[in-house]
């Protein structure tokens, strides 16, 4: 059997998880069972069984279908040891697979009727995630997210938030859910706060809709990162602008084909994007409803697009150097890959 190294063991950066959708399928079931809350049959079932729901988001009932599942996800957060325990069980499964640093998305005014409001709810995700990164010994922050499907007044208010609280770890401020609602440039504003205030933008965009969604990232909110941006393969110019400017996309090729985005792992343009010189970002977008969390995400790289040790290696380099963590955990970071890169492989 031939020998290959341990992906679990390259250390990297995760920039692209989301809060909910972070969570492990025993918790959700556990917590619905101690609040009385009915769990759809679906998610029941995927829970269960291990084997991720069927989604196909590329159309607006579909799309629908999967928000209904997370949403119903989220409903079984309620007190403030919920937020822990998701928190901490995130960062662990986190460090099982290699991660150094995560930077964990979440919208606050989901959580915050059950939370006392909107600066209560985000001061308990703030202090969720401090402990965490303490007792796991994981470098975490906050990327505070707006959604496209509320009012670009809401986004602002969030924006405003998020820049007051950037120095208890707030690093990042970005834009989710269906990229097919709500124009970038509605949102302009709020981002221009986010910026003004030192955070990084971090937009979705190209995943559900073309190249010019990551165009619209681009032009509209400045985007330093592009959450998934995959669509940009098929911009041979946009490629070439991402590639100069350094923009780094949070590519998710797991949930790329649980959302129907892509029929295979293989027809992921992982190898597009990379050999076009845009930096990636592997990450694994909402693991509870896709079924992987990070290190999968590596092996797709390996498995189905034939990445070598060197160029996976490379990509957790990107990984590392896309993220807002401080010099000197990128160094450390980066000394590891080369370390796993180098290192007799084992038996």
């Amino acid at each position: 059997m031939e020998r290959v190294r341990d992906l679990s063991e390259l250390p990297k950066a995760h920039l692209h998880l989301h809060f909910t959708g972070s969570m492990r399928p025993g918790t959700v079931l556990e917590l619905a069972d101690k609040y009385g809350v009915r769990l759809p049959e679906t998610l029941i079932e995927a829970l269960t069984s291990g084997e991720p729901p069927k989604l196909r988001a590329t159309d607006e009932r579909g799309w629908f279908r999967f928000q209904r599942l997370y949403d119903a996800a989220r409903g079984c957060v309620r007190e403030p040891e919920d937020i822990q325990r998701l928190v901490r069980e995130a960062a662990e499964e986190d460090v099982r697979d290699g991660s150094g640093w995560l930077e964990i998305q979440v919208d606050p005014t989901s959580y915050a009727p059950r939370l006392g409001g909107l600066i209560p709810a985000l001061e308990i995700i703030l202090d969720a995630v401090d402990t965490a990164s303490r007792e796991t010994g994981l470098g975490m922050r906050l990327l505070v997210a707006a959604n496209r499907m509320k009012h670009p007044l809401d986004a602002r208010t969030l924006a405003r938030l998020a820049v007051r609280y950037a120095d208890r770890g707030i690093v990042g401020f970005g834009l989710s859910n269906d990229e097919r609602r709500g124009m970038a440039r509605d949102f302009d504003r709020a981002f221009h706060i986010a910026r003004e205030g030192g955070l990084l933008s971090a937009p979705h965009g190209g995943e559900l809709t073309g190249p010019a969604s990551v165009r619209d990232c681009l032009d509209d909110l400045h985007a330093t990162r592009i959450g998934h941006g995959v669509r940009a393969a098929e911009d041979p110019r946009l490629l070439k602008r991402l590639a100069d400017r350094g923009i780094t996309c949070e590519v998710c090729p797991a949930s790329n084909v649980a959302l129907g985005v892509y029929e295979k792992p293989e027809d992921v343009p992982l190898r597009t994007l990379f050999e076009s010189g845009v930096p990636l970002a592997l990450g694994a977008d909402d693991p509870l409803l896709f079924g992987s969390r990070l290190a999968a995400q590596y092996e797709i790289a390996r498995h189905h697009h034939a990445f070598t040790d060197a160029e996976l290696a490379e990509l957790a380099r990107q990984s590392v150097r896309g993220s807002a963590a401080p010099t000197d955990t990128k160094e450390r970071l980066l000394a590891g890959v080369d370390k796993w890169l180098t290192e007799p492989v084992s038996a």
